[in-house]
Order: C-alpha cells, then sequence, then structure tokens
C-alpha cells in the first residue's frame, strides 16, 4: 500500500471522528436547549402561582394555606435550582463537544494538507 493510499484511509478515519463529534455536538446543544427551556418553564410557573397567590390569598388566608404556600414554594425553588444545575452541565457538555469538534476539524485539515505536500512531492518526482 503507498503512502498515498495510507493518508487516504487515515483521512477518512479522521472523517469519520469528525463526523461523530458533530453529531454529538448536536444531541449537546439539543440537550443544552431542552434543559434551558425546563429551566424558564418553571420560572414562569413560579412567577404564576406568586401572582395568583398574592391575587387569591394575598389580604386574607387561613395559616394552613400559608404553610402549604410556603412549603410548594420552597419545593419549586428547590426544583428550579436543580433544573438549573442540570441546564448549567449540559451547557458544559456542549462546550466540551465544540472543544472535541475543533479538535477533530483540526485533524482533518492536518491530513489534508499532508495528502496535498504528498500529490505536490510526487508530481515533482
Amino acid at each position: 500500500m503507498s503512502s498515498l493510499q495510507s493518508l487516504n484511509i487515515l483521512l477518512e478515519q479522521a472523517e469519520t471522528e469528525r463526523d461523530a463529534a458533530l453529531a454529538a455536538l448536536q444531541r449537546a446543544h439539543d440537550a443544552a436547549g431542552v434543559a434551558q427551556a425546563q429551566v424558564e418553564g418553571l420560572l414562569n410557573y413560579r412567577g404564576d402561582y406568586q401572582k395568583r397567590w398574592s391575587q387569591q390569598f394575598g389580604q386574607s388566608g387561613a395559616i394552613e394555606i400559608v404553610h402549604c404556600y410556603r412549603s410548594f414554594n420552597e419545593r419549586l425553588d428547590h426544583a428550579i435550582e436543580h433544573q438549573q444545575r442540570v441546564a448549567q452541565q449540559a451547557q458544559a457538555q456542549c462546550e466540551r463537544a465544540r472543544d472535541e469538534l475543533q479538535q477533530r476539524e483540526l485533524r482533518v485539515a492536518s491530513v489534508k494538507k499532508l495528502i496535498e505536500r504528498r500529490v505536490a512531492e510526487e508530481r515533482r518526482l
């Protein structure tokens, strides 16, 4: 097998790895978008819940109802905090996937450049 054939095989492998990295980036980007949308949905729900509470029970309400409101609001806050951490982790994974893709693209470009040099060298001979 000639060195050019070996380089072409190496290029195919590098392109396959790059394509896999691109697919991983897309999946990570989608997951980050879903996680952020869930955070926004929870934040909107909390705002609506607090607004309804203020309108319905803001002037007077039984102490049991106030305790239920506060308890639910605390659980909602915990859910929001958890989902924000999930969204941050998803965003970090997206950044790692982007870095990996850049490395794979650089590898493909390097192999292509090496092939170009070998072809030019063979033409000179």
